[in-house]
């Protein structure tokens, strides 16, 4: 994947007024991904230690999967449907790993408010962009 290629072609997109400057998403998905590898790794710790489930560790590998694919479907791929699709799953993926770790281990859940609220808002912009470049 070209950066500089993907770069342009992201500038050139319709985007609607609340839109962040591109400049706002790496440091905001730096500090995302150390929430997401320690609380995860906690998640995966604990079912090898037989502590947790399957059950409560599946979300947390489909959310890392598909938030994972995202970048090469939407900067890769340049598809906008299917980013739209994708950070869809993630954020449902999330809200589904959050509620089955909420009764075991809240910190988890609590830690990873801002990784929801950011997926949140990226599912609306990401909605927005692809229906604003149908």
């Amino acid at each position: 994947m070209d950066s500089t290629s993907s770069a342009a072609w992201y500038a050139q997109l319709a985007k609607p007024f609340f839109a962040p400057l591109a400049a706002v998403f790496g440091p905001v998905w730096t500090v995302l991904y150390v929430i997401i590898a320690i609380s995860f790794g906690f998640v995966l710790l604990q079912y090898l230690k037989r502590r947790l489930p399957f059950s409560v560790l599946l979300p947390f590998i489909l959310n890392l999967v598909f938030n994972l694919a995202y970048t090469p479907i939407q900067f890769g791929l340049k598809n906008n449907l299917l980013a739209s699709i994708d950070i869809v799953l993630v954020l449902g993926t999330l809200v589904w790993a959050l509620a089955a770790i909420w009764r075991r281990t809240r910190w988890v859940a609590l830690v990873n408010l801002p990784y929801l609220a950011w997926v949140g808002f990226a599912t609306v912009l990401q909605l927005c962009i692809t229906w604003l470049n149908r």
